[in-house]
């Protein structure tokens, strides 16, 4: 399944722009049209893309897990790359499904964030997830982490799959709580790379904190708008306060 993924014929489709840091990139093997550079989830009933009918070993694995699939991609994400706080489903029927991850390459740098901790998803394993709770990914090292991701439908094949689940604490780092003190530290040294005309690695500054502190949830964009009203520039706060509501589904 690696080689398959890593010598994958498609190009690779950047989508969801406005939870990444850019880096993130995806190709569908199981979709509601069979073209694996549609890559928007949503529920449906899918179909073997065009590029799964290539992938003869990945296409066993999927279908050894008699698991009722609602989509299932590649995703590549690059060095120095994140996605930002966010929560999935959100848009979606409400229906009871998981996300199983399926590492193919990753490093010791690459971690998926949730709870005030970060987990490294080791190759080897399947690992779930429930993406209405709010996470993160990063990849501060590189080389490029590459993940077989599955979202699947509550059922029999799921419970099955997920029987005896456990979690090493050996995988788990747990983050430290910020003192207001370091966040206002961190504001301040935001406010002066703004000042200096570098609002996006300000920005940037502040949604990194996600990876490195226990926060409470959205206070990165909290920070980020307190910034620019700080600053007197309430226009540039504003959508900051939406993209909170948005992504982490709060609308």
């Amino acid at each position: 399944m690696r080689h398959e993924a890593l010598t994958a014929p498609s190009e690779w489709v950047a989508e969801y722009g406005q939870y990444q840091s850019g880096g993130w990139w995806t190709l569908s093997l199981l979709n509601d049209t069979g073209r694996p550079t549609d890559v928007t989830i949503k529920d449906c009933n899918p179909v073997e893309t065009t590029l799964l009918e290539r992938m003869p070993a990945t296409r066993k694995f999927l279908s050894s897990l008699g698991l009722r699939y609602m989509w299932a991609r590649l995703a590549r994400l690059g060095p120095n790359s994140f996605l930002w706080e966010h929560r999935d489903y959100d848009e979606l029927n409400d229906s009871d499904r998981h996300r199983l991850h399926v590492p193919l390459v990753t490093n010791s740098s690459a971690a998926l964030v949730t709870g005030g901790a970060r987990v490294h998803l080791q190759a080897g394993h399947l690992w779930r997830l429930t993406p209405t709770h709010v996470h993160g990914a990063c990849n501060l090292l590189g080389p490029d982490r590459l993940h077989l991701i599955l979202d699947c439908y509550s059922d029999e094949g799921l419970a099955r799959v997920s029987a005896n689940q456990q979690l090493s604490d050996a995988d788990v780092d747990w983050l430290p709580a910020a003192t207001q003190a370091q966040l206002d530290e961190h504001l301040a040294t935001a406010r002066s790379l703004a000042r200096l005309g570098y609002e996006r690695s300000a920005e940037k500054h502040l949604l990194r904190l996600f990876y490195q502190y226990t926060l409470s949830e959205g206070c990165v964009y909290d920070l980020i708008a307190s910034l620019y009203d700080s600053l007197d520039r309430a226009t540039d706060a504003a959508p900051w306060r939406a993209n909170k509501t948005v992504l982490l589904g709060l609308s």
